[in-house]
């Protein structure tokens, strides 16, 4: 990862049926993905020329927020609290409808922001980022507006003033054609603003001036509830100068005399006090919480150091609001979700896990000791499922729908407000379960000793929820006894901390089981908490207790019917190798008040399985395998209300195309080896294959049948191998004819590139030149910015017989993963004029790919980057090019 000096922000470089049918071989239709644009893209975007854009478009809207209360003296909300955080990974490649691994960014503690910012953006991928579906409703779900990221890289790490001057190019009417089309992008994908990022040098007055112009543009035509933040970098006379407060040299894009330039401002990580920032605030006629003074927890998360009374100072109001800077550290330095869960609690709440008793939780306190939490839980009905957005499989009413590992923050329910806040008894924990699940992939959990002197009240939701005549509550619960040992709880607004209990009875033994209970006595009031409370008249070790639902809602709802989906389509289908299939689906949608839509597929054995949900109209497939030879899919597209009533199901049909015969293929780990020493074949054919038959000419054995089978040669030689792949349609041959050298020259084969002269075309940086790539070390890389290909050039320096190439990517060197290079080729040559292509590959995945080739003469090697990430990032990334031969006589 490249840093900025330290106090800058970093650059984030991490991070009706219309069917149309593609034979095998085809083009394979393209998984939609979040949204990234240079300045010229941007410009020329528009719905209908995006075809990924009708996936990116959020369906829930803002919800609106109350504070109500608080339960943390030291608590305010006067000053809000902005979050700058990677949401995920990387700008590019992000599905536009969640993905498939359980440990996900779910992140959760919306009720403490007021503001997320969207953190995304490098000069190899694109600098103009929306946030993702996904995000966008969870933000929302939650009463969160979230902005977009405008991220203007140092010239060090790509950036080029030329994106500045596009962006800020004016029309003859004095328009900005660039913020009309960030203003239009909100709209039809349904976010809440930009972050302004300027940190581009070769600025001047001129230019600074022209980016007022263009901000107070944004202002005067943006919607009612738009937020436009700017960052603290460039100053009146277009230099990048921090400043770390708000003062004279960039007020002006906060407030120019009576113009409202910006509606916020992310002051810097240098600083001290703010109470210079809170009298220039107020000089101009601002609110000092307009301005969010950062700090920057990327490496240090908990343990970094704040001078908190700079902000907070004891005894007085907030100077300033706060804005955090990569909070996604919780997540990025944890490697299971249980560890990341902690480490966000601890962030947000402190070390004792108690958003009430904050003070003793050391130097960090947590946000809960600065900031009130708000609540979006006003309207009925209010259901929770304590589903945090992923999951290891699906569960659908406590049945298992899918076994496949997802993430999809469009699903993420809003999570408990106190986490953990618990009163009485200490001896039982809370927490989430990944393990069971009611619906989606996670449940609550109490599990702990019962102490009959001191039951365990628990607190969980802060609601404003209005209690009417047929208003009932429900918990669905599961454990191993008898008896539960657990009552659910309310208060109401006029008295928030007296609760009313409801004994929940039935015995579940194992078993999901609900309890509802009439609140009619209590119509008129407002619900301010939602509890659960623990006891026993004994002692009891071991209990376990999961909660998978509580459902707060009026009775004659549940006899409204959902309507199902109408005109569900299959708008496409690709494939890709005569068994696996991308789809889209479209369907209008429900009349009826949706929570989302759930696609399910029919099994052959007539069961059906959970393949995606969705809030929107729209659902794309990747890769859905063929069961067997099935002729045909069916899918059905089900409407969940609000209620998590669920309609009759829309059933669409595709067609699969023949079934292929297989294409033959294979591997050899080495292919020059001394007389006896084994070899090892790799069988890559093609999925659809059955059956195997080698031949190897000379060797021992000289016929196979295994996958992957070990073969000797006796006597030296070059001989050729042929592999037979065989299914019920037919089979094919492959021979690569003089594949294999036995020789006793084998033992001298050796890496003959490194240290070797190295050329390319282009370099990141003077530390990331061509020569580090054959250094022979995996802690130094070459890079190259620009569009792709970009080309690396090893001069050997005399005539060597080449057997293998090794590559080591992006991963090796211990970046993501997505960042691996994806298509490449590798070209020998003996006079570095006339080049033979002995390597290409494709589909790459891996963080070191080896490639095994018969015996070639060649002093010049040159890798070819043709893709050179697994997304849309266009740097290239070699940690090491390896080419192992020995000196050709």
């Amino acid at each position: 990862m490249n840093h900025l000096k330290k106090g800058h922000l970093l650059m984030p470089v991490f991070f009706g049926l219309c069917l149309m049918l593609f034979w095998p071989n085809a083009s394979y239709a393209k998984q939609p993905e979040s949204s990234y644009w240079y300045p010229e893209q941007l410009l020329n975007w528009t719905p209908e020329n995006d075809p990924d854009a009708v996936f990116n478009r959020s369906q829930i809207p803002l919800a609106n927020r109350e504070v109500l209360y608080k339960v943390n003296d030291n608590a305010q909300s006067d000053a809000k609290l902005v979050a700058l955080s990677a949401l995920n990974a990387n700008t590019s490649g992000v599905p536009s409808q969640g993905g498939k691994d359980f440990f996900a960014n779910t992140f959760s503690y919306w009720q403490y922001v007021d503001l997320m910012v969207y953190w995304a953006g490098s000069s190899g991928e694109g600098i103009i980022v929306p946030p993702s579906a996904d995000v966008i409703d969870a933000s929302h779900k939650n009463g969160v507006p979230i902005l977009g990221n405008v991220f203007f890289p140092p010239t060090v790490y790509g950036g080029k003033y030329q994106w500045l001057e596009q962006m800020l190019t004016q029309r003859e009417d004095g328009s900005f054609p660039a913020a009309d089309k960030l203003l239009e992008t909100a709209t039809y994908y349904g976010f809440d603003g930009w972050f302004i990022n300027q940190e581009t040098e070769g600025g001047n007055a001129k230019t600074a001036q022209k980016m007022k112009e263009f901000l107070i543009y944004l202002q005067q035509h943006k919607p009612e509830g738009m937020h436009i933040m700017w960052y603290d970098s460039m100053t009146t006379d277009g230099r990048v100068n921090w400043q770390n407060a708000l003062t004279d040299k960039n007020s002006s894009f906060l407030q120019d005399r009576e113009t409202r330039v910006s509606d916020s401002m992310f002051l810097n990580f240098w600083w001290r006090d703010q109470q210079s920032s809170f009298n220039k605030a107020q000089a101009l006629g601002r609110s000092p919480y307009d301005l969010f003074t950062g700090i920057d927890v990327e490496a240090r998360g908990t343990d970094t150091s704040v001078p908190w009374q700079g902000i907070f100072p004891e005894g007085k109001t907030a100077l300033t609001s706060l804005g955090i800077y990569r909070p996604d550290w919780a997540f990025k330095t944890s490697e299971t979700m249980e560890q990341f869960y902690q480490k966000e609690n601890e962030f947000w709440v402190g070390k004792n896990g108690n958003p009430a008793a904050t003070t003793e939780n050391g130097a960090w306190k947590g946000m809960a000791h600065y900031f009130t939490a708000k609540t979006s839980i006003h309207e009925l009905p209010f259901v929770t499922h304590f589903n945090t957005g992923s999951g290891k499989f699906f569960s659908v009413d406590g049945k298992l729908v899918s076994k496949e590992s997802w993430n999809n923050r469009s699903l993420q329910d809003i999570l408990p407000t106190w986490r953990w806040l618990k009163e009485g008894g200490q001896s039982i924990d809370i927490d989430f379960d990944w393990e069971t699940a009611f619906y989606g992939g996670s449940s609550l959990k109490l599990s702990g000793t019962i102490d009959p002197k001191n039951p365990t009240h628990v607190k969980l939701y802060k609601t404003n929820l209005p209690v009417q005549k047929d208003t009932e509550i429900s918990v669905t619960y599961k454990n191993e006894l008898k008896d539960t040992h657990m009552k659910i709880g309310v208060s109401f607004i006029d008295n928030p901390d007296q609760f009313v209990f409801f004994d929940a009875k039935k015995q579940s033994h194992n078993r999901w089981t609900t309890d509802t209970f009439k609140l009619k006595k209590y119509s008129g009031k407002k619900i301010a908490a939602i509890s659960l409370l623990v006891e026993s008249d004994k002692e009891l070790k071991d209990y376990a207790m999961n909660i998978g639902e509580i459902k707060v809602n009026n009775k004659k709802e549940k006899q409204d019917r959902v309507n199902a989906p109408q005109q569900g389509k299959v708008s496409e289908a690709a494939f890709n190798k005569g068994i696996y299939a991308d789809v889209s689906l479209a369907w209008e949608p429900s009349e009826a008040d949706v929570s989302h839509y759930e696609i399910y597929r029919k099994l052959p054995n007539g069961e059906r399985e959970l393949v995606g949900a969705t809030p929107n109209h729209v659902y794309f497939l990747s890769e859905l395998k063929r069961i067997g030879k099935e002729g045909s899919t069916t899918l059905e597209i089900v409407t969940v209300s609000k209620e998590f009533k669920r309609s009759e199901p829309a059933a669409v049909t595709f067609e699969w195309p023949p079934y292929p015969k297989p294409e033959a293929n294979f591997r050899a780990d080495k292919t020059v080896a001394a007389p006896g020493e084994k070899i090892q074949f790799f069988n890559t054919s093609s999925e659809v294959t059955e059956e195997v038959e080698w031949h190897f000419e000379g060797g021992t054995p000289s016929v196979s049948n295994e996958e992957n089978p070990v073969v000797t040669y006796e006597k030296e030689g070059v001989y050729p191998v042929t592999l037979i792949a065989k299914n019920s349609e037919g089979e094919t041959v492959l021979t690569k004819e003089a594949l294999i050298t036995i020789s006793e020259a084998a033992k001298d084969i050796k890496n003959v590139a490194l240290n070797k002269i190295a050329v390319a075309s282009g370099q990141c940086a003077p530390s990331e030149a061509a020569s580090f790539a054959v250094d022979g070390k995996v802690n130094s890389k070459w890079c190259a910015l620009g569009a792709a290909p970009h080309w690396l050039k090893v001069d050997l320096g005399d005539q060597y017989a080449i057997s293998k190439f090794v590559v080591r990517h992006a991963q090796a060197g211990g970046e993501p993963q997505a960042f691996n290079t994806q298509a490449f080729r590798i070209e020998v040559s003996s006079d570095g004029e006339n080049w033979t292509e002995a390597v290409k590959v494709t589909d790459n995945t891996e963080a070191v790919s080896e490639h095994s080739i018969s015996l070639t003469n060649a002093r010049y090697v040159r890798l070819w980057i043709d893709k050179p990430t697994q997304g849309s990032d266009q740097a290239a990334r070699i940690f090491e090019f390896e080419a192992h031969g020995f000196l050709n006589p």
